[in-house]
């Protein structure tokens, strides 16, 4: 098991201007960071993973998409081939990082709806995005973990049933499914069986605490959490996810307008420690 931050708590944009902070996210304990990735070049993001390299820290990326005119489950063909082509450069930029995991709610708009739940030609052309993209990353060495997000962020997965059924019609080994403990708490009657019911999808894990702020102060059941997922043999990224207000964008679509915690040291310090201890305690 890895234990990562998401480093959405500072910024969507991580440069030299964050050194000091990923040493001392380092020298907490973590194996490695979540980069964001929303602007910029592969090359950028391959000094960035130089950077990280020195520092001792892996990586994963995380990405969104808010823009509907990227929409990748859009009637307008025009419109999904912008939501690939972004998903195509995330991915170059993913790789180029170093990371091979790519995940976030990247099956449709962020904050955007319809008005009513997803229809059969929403699910058509989401398969056929998803098979485009999944296709592209297999070539890079990517793997995409889509996200079952709650219902007042998104309307086409909200649970890992739904999500989990559409990664099998998918069926392209690099589109895969991730957890959140947030989203679960909020969507499904029992969260620790929406995982393990569809753990064979499940290629990446997000801790976060039921109001996003310090994992370990709220009320998911973390001691049924980290032995239903110790069980099921995952032994990969519990990466902390909790969100500043750095992207406006993505401010408003996670409704995101006020601080989760005393401090950011407090959430990565003791959120740290909380992931630590639970799994041990689960072994």
């Amino acid at each position: 098991m890895k234990i990562g931050m998401c480093m959405f708590l500072w910024t969507t944009s991580v440069s030299k201007k964050q050194e000091a902070l990923l040493k001392d996210i380092k020298a907490t304990g973590f194996d490695g960071v979540e980069i964001p990735v929303f602007a910029g070049a592969p090359d950028d993001y391959r000094k960035l993973g130089e950077m990280l390299d020195r520092i001792g820290l892996q990586r994963t990326a995380v990405s969104a998409m808010g823009d509907p005119a990227m929409n990748l489950i859009s009637p307008d063909a025009a419109t999904r081939k912008t939501g690939i082509d972004y998903m195509k450069w995330a991915i170059d930029c993913s790789a180029a990082l170093g990371a091979d995991k790519l995940s976030g709610p990247l099956h449709s708009t962020l904050g955007a709806f319809s008005g009513s739940g997803p229809t059969a030609a929403e699910k058509k052309r989401s398969v056929a995005s998803q098979r485009a993209i999944g296709d592209h990353a297999g070539k890079k060495g990517v793997t995409i973990g889509l996200e079952a997000v709650n219902r007042f962020e998104c309307y086409l997965v909200n649970t890992m049933a739904d999500l989990s059924e559409h990664v099998d019609v998918i069926d392209r080994p690099h589109i895969k499914a991730m957890y959140d403990t947030f989203h679960a708490n909020i969507e499904e009657a029992d969260p620790i069986a929406a995982y393990t019911k569809h753990r064979r999808n499940v290629v990446h894990i997000h801790i976060s605490e039921n109001d996003r702020g310090v994992p370990g102060r709220g009320n998911i059941p973390w001691k049924e959490t980290f032995s239903a997922i110790r069980k099921s043999g995952y032994d990969d990224w519990l990466t902390i996810e909790s969100f500043g207000r750095s992207l406006k964008d993505l401010a408003a679509a996670t409704k995101v307008w006020r601080d989760f915690a005393e401090s950011p040291e407090a959430v990565y310090r003791d959120g740290y420690r909380h992931i630590r201890d639970g799994w041990r305690k689960a072994a």
